[in-house]
């Protein structure tokens, strides 16, 4: 279920545009004009740190492959646990297509 102190105009035309991206470069072409890096690299992290909780590594084997700081390792924990199942619907959709590397 979507938190509705998200749901606007702005927030579905980005989540339309989203989809209508049809290749990675496409997602690379989108997310360089639309984020920083700094925002990109954050993003990409933090669903690492989602797959490495799923596959239940510890944080100090997460903190050595992503950089992420115990904080973050704890909000994505909790979003894994707690939130909208975002993360889970995405890294079961990519497992199930076999197109996590």
């Amino acid at each position: 279920m979507v938190n509705q102190k998200l749901r606007d105009e702005l927030n579905d035309n980005l989540c339309k545009a989203v989809l209508k991206l049809e290749t990675v470069e496409e997602c690379y072409q989108f997310f360089e004009d639309i984020c920083t890096i700094s925002e990109l690299k954050a993003m990409s992290q933090r669903l690492e740190v989602a797959r490495m909780l799923q596959e239940h590594h510890t944080y100090e084997a997460i903190v050595n492959r992503t950089g992420a700081s115990t904080a973050t390792i704890s909000r994505v924990k909790r979003c894994l646990n707690y939130g909208a199942d975002g993360y889970n619907l995405v890294l079961s959709r990519m497992q199930d297509q076999e197109d996590y590397e």
